[in-house]
């Protein structure tokens, strides 16, 4: 019979653990999870923790979900895997045709590949190479927005913009056209939403203006920059960017592998901007948080300048063993089915509302500089002057000790630095989302109060 302690120990002799510094470990206990249902993690003696970031952002209809599980289970039955060159299967065909029918009107090419870092070099790619079968071999640049982030592999760490991730690599990666972000933190006093975003987009109409000639594609994460610590932005940023694009002949890539199915409010981020990007770039949400798939969809002009004899050597040569397994592909078809069938966005405003109220009254507390909402995403950041939004110093590590707390208190809140945000499963309860608020406080209050 397997317990904490036991597993702690073979894990620690073995493992190396992502995005972790793993002499934290010698004080900062390891949770290991034996079993999920719901919105809650159990671990091996028996302790529940309210899983309020979705797992990193992939949990949408909570823990072994009965449907998602079936789905997955009747496709094994079947068929586990199957090169896809020259090959195909239902399950990718039907999800294909599914997104197609779900996403911004016109994107109606899907290119699979195994995770958000890699539908993102693939993007990158695709929108390089259309310029270069297009003759325009001088398109070799990305414009992409201060505090952005796109993933961890060298192309998408290069179009990112957190430092922390991104800083120690350098050397290793492409130059890229970096721009000041759309982010209302830093709007004026009294200044809206919408007019901050319009100005700051003067920053990226002078890029534009100057780099139109070299550049293949910008890219942004619509609406909300997750990894950067859950800033958002208003959507008419985006309706200038779209115009801004065509006027100016480069592709806009909308990476929605954090924002898409359901997390702002709508089914896609760009719906609230009532726009097309060139390419749209899901994971995550995909496959309910069950198995890594990722598909980046774009249009036919895209695909039409690919399309040709094998001779020419136009063809998008870009591949990953595991593209469009069928097993992931049945678990986001039973995804896809539970938003078909239940009133999915509808119920998320009535959570989302919920979430709003329950931590409304932290938005006076002396640490805290702004609580920020995008739908299922919110967002309190600590501070250490609220009058000049100076920031904790990061040595400080403030955000642990929420985490901290929350653990004690039974629920996983990871921070971002200083910022503590929920992301729950979309099968949270308005009760559930209040016992959050309560341990987020909390936790504020203790990380706080210290010198």
């Amino acid at each position: 019979m397997h317990n904490n302690t036991d597993l702690i120990q073979r894990d620690l002799a073995n493992l190396w653990h992502p995005c972790t510094q793993m002499k934290d470990h010698e004080w900062l206990p390891l949770v290991p999870i034996k079993r999920g249902e719901s919105v809650w993690l159990e671990d091996f003696n028996g302790k529940r923790y309210l899983d309020a970031i979705s797992s990193w952002w992939v949990n949408l209809f909570g823990h072994c979900n009965p449907r998602i599980n079936d789905r997955i289970k009747q496709q094994l039955d079947s068929l586990e895997h199957v090169i896809l060159a020259g090959f195909s299967h239902e399950p990718v065909v039907e999800l294909s045709e599914r997104l197609v029918e779900i996403t911004p009107k016109g994107l109606n090419r899907c290119f699979y590949a195994d995770n958000g870092s890699s539908a993102i070099e693939a993007t990158l790619k695709m929108s390089f190479h259309y310029w270069r079968n297009k003759g325009q071999h001088q398109k070799t640049k990305f414009i992409t927005l201060a505090n952005s982030y796109h993933g961890e592999t060298l192309g998408a760490l290069a179009v990112g913009d957190v430092s922390l991730y991104k800083e120690t690599y350098a050397p290793l990666l492409m130059e890229v056209i970096t721009v000041p972000s759309p982010d209302n933190y830093f709007r004026e006093t009294g200044e809206t939403k919408i007019d901050y975003s319009t100005r700051m987009f003067k920053h990226m109409e002078a890029a534009l203006e100057q780099h139109a000639h070299e550049t293949c594609a910008v890219i942004v994460e619509p609406l909300v920059q997750c990894a950067g610590n859950m800033r958002m932005y208003h959507p008419v940023y985006l309706k200038l960017l779209r115009k801004a694009c065509d006027k100016h002949g480069v592709h806009l890539i909308a990476d929605e592998i954090a924002v898409g199915f359901g997390r702002t409010g709508t089914l896609f981020a760009c719906e609230q901007a009532d726009i097309t990007p060139d390419f749209i770039c899901l994971s995550k949400g995909l496959t309910g948080g069950y198995l890594p798939l990722a598909c980046v969809l774009t249009h036919d002009r895209i695909y039409q300048a690919f399309y040709d004899d094998y001779e020419n050597m136009t063809a998008f040569l870009h591949s990953h063993s595991y593209t469009g397994n069928p097993l992931g592909c049945a678990a986001a078809l039973a995804t896809l089915d539970i938003f078909r069938q239940d009133d999915v966005i509808e119920n998320n405003k009535k959570l989302s509302t919920h979430m709003g109220i329950a931590v409304a009254h932290l938005q006076d507390h002396p640490h805290v500089a702004e609580v920020r909402q995008q739908g299922m995403i919110l967002a309190i950041e600590m501070v250490k002057d609220k009058a000049n939004k100076t920031p904790y110093p990061w040595q400080e590590r403030r955000g642990l000790k929420v985490y901290q707390h929350a653990l004690e208190q039974g629920a996983l809140l990871r921070p971002l630095g200083n910022v503590i945000y929920f992301m729950p499963p979309y099968v949270i309860t308005p009760e559930q989302i209040d016992t959050l608020a309560t341990i987020a406080s909390e936790g504020i209050e203790i990380a706080t109060k210290e010198n």
